[in-house]
């Protein structure tokens, strides 16, 4: 799942300041430091995931469904794991989260296979495709 999309999904709303959107990113989902989240934030501007409109920024829902197509690795280990597991996308994420704790700063799609295959997921489909 987009990290803008899981934005949407803690606020229940598309619509953001800059700071809301900025201290969602950075510390209720601990996805990016500030200064990336507001990186992040600019380049999303750019390519149409956000609008700016009297001062606030509106996710684009339609473009973000675009933005997020199975060639996205992350995105679809997350949904194998989800469903095999009966939980939500966000759940997985938090699990994957925890194991940034234990295991360092290491790369999201690992941290999300070896997650998966801690819950006992059978993730023998994604092995060829993680560059290590």
């Amino acid at each position: 799942m987009h990290p803008l999309e899981e934005a949407v999904r803690v606020k229940g709303s598309t619509e953001f300041t800059r700071s809301e959107l900025v201290g969602i990113l950075s510390f209720r989902l601990r996805r990016f430091s500030v200064s990336k989240a507001k990186e992040l934030i600019e380049e999303w501007i750019k390519e149409g995931l956000l609008e700016e409109r009297e001062g606030k920024l509106h996710a684009r829902i339609e473009a973000l469904e675009e933005a997020e197509k199975p060639e996205n690795l992350l995105g679809e280990m997350v949904v194998h794991i989800a469903r095999a597991l009966g939980w939500t996308e966000l759940e997985v994420m938090e699990g994957i989260k925890a194991l940034r704790e234990r295991y360092g700063d290491l790369d999201e799609r690992i941290l999300a296979y070896l997650f998966g295959l801690e819950k006992g997921v059978d993730m023998s489909k994604f092995r060829d495709r993680i560059d290590v």
